[in-house]
């Protein structure tokens, strides 16, 4: 595939590399947002790579991991019940509620179906119209023009008995919290291209200027990675805090036109629970009120529903950027992918599967 060669060349990250070292003069902490890129950092030991006194800190951007317990307990009420049908991507299949996972249910009886694209629930529901077809809509921007074409393709084809558990997070409110918490050592960010590629860089020049950071644009391969940091160490050096755009491949500054149009018909902004860092306002969609018929949450009436955190688990503060995965007492111990306290441990994205899958278990300096 076009770009897994030219965009992970060692002698181009070699030189990267170096124009890090040679541009750096003191410390900075920057953030990547995106739990895709927190990935290839540990995988690629690129963190390893940087000058001392450079540290990357991992943010809250897996969207499996930031989904609020009590939306998991609604998506496991909702399954658990005769007569539905569950859809989900299927990292979504082993996040824990309170209680037990989506394989729990699915084992117990409950017809769970892992999917691959929202219209692929919408199929289901069409050759199932004596049943109920829920999707699990979960995810930032990114995954969010997909879940709202399928809503406004069922109201289109009256497809009565197909509804959305949503749970959509938005990346600019969570950029303002952490600048805005008392804990925060964010100096810069590193924003998540593909959410960048659906929503443009307009929403980052005002919270550039507003908390003082450089944000840059990147991509996900070794390269993409590696020239955000270097963009991101010169204005820092410089005492600059601008947005600019790494990532010119996928993403135009006014984003895409279509899907934000889609989105702004379907969806309404709404305030947000992120598991692990709590409310933020303003930070998610939920359907506008020409598609609340499609919303399951109504339409199952899943209200009253308690929820509790394992107490060993620091994912929170793992998604909050305050500690690193190894630093939690659980993890590798109580915590593995087989028997995981938090979702960042399940997750595709998230920061302790990434720790745990590259056997990052302490850190190690490399000089």
């Amino acid at each position: 595939m076009k770009y897994l060669d030219e965009f992970g060349n060692p002698a181009l990250a070699k030189k990267l590399v170096e124009e890090i070292h040679a541009a750096t003069t003191r410390p900075w902490a920057m953030m990547e947002v995106c739990g895709g890129q927190t990935h290839s950092i540990i995988r690629h030991g690129i963190d390893q790579l940087l000058p001392a006194g450079v540290e990357m800190i991992h943010g809250p951007g897996c969207p499996v991991c930031v989904t609020p317990l009590e939306v998991i307990d609604k998506a496991l009420a909702i399954a658990a019940r005769p007569g539905v049908i569950f859809c989900s991507f299927g990292d979504m299949l082993r996040v824990p509620g309170s209680g037990q996972d989506l394989f729990g249910v699915k084992s117990a009886g409950g017809d769970v179906r892992v999917v691959y694209s929202p219209l692929d629930a919408l199929k289901i529901a069409r050759e199932n119209p004596d049943r109920q077809v829920v999707f699990f809509g979960i995810g930032f921007e990114t995954t969010a023009p997909a879940n709202a074409m399928t809503v406004y393709q069922a109201r289109r084809l009256g497809v009565t008995n197909f509804s959305l558990l949503v749970s959509h997070v938005l990346v600019p409110p969570a950029i303002a919290a952490i600048m805005e918490s008392p804990t925060c050592r964010v100096q810069a960010f590193l924003a998540a291209g593909h959410v960048c590629s659906v929503m443009g860089t307009r929403e980052y020049p005002p919270l550039a200027e507003r908390y003082g950071v450089p944000i840059v644009v990147t991509g996900f391969e070794p390269l993409d990675i590696l020239e955000g940091i270097r963009r991101t160490v010169v204005q820092l050096e410089a005492g600059r805090h601008e947005v600019e755009n790494a990532y010119p491949r996928a993403v135009r500054d006014e984003g895409n036109p279509a899907a934000m149009e889609m989105l702004q018909d379907v969806f309404e902004v709404t305030d947000r629970t992120w598991r692990g860092i709590g409310m933020i306002p303003g930070s998610g969609w939920r359907l506008s009120a020409r598609y609340q018929e499609f919303d399951a949450e109504q339409r199952f009436s899943v209200t009253g529903i308690k929820t509790s955190e394992s107490p060993l688990c620091r994912s929170g503060e793992v998604l909050q950027g305050l500690i690193k995965p190894h630093e939690c007492s659980a993890f590798g111990k109580q915590c593995t992918p087989r028997n995981p306290l938090g979702a960042t441990m399940v997750s595709s994205e998230g920061a302790c599967a990434a720790y745990y899958a590259y056997r990052r278990l302490d850190l190690v300096q490399i000089s």
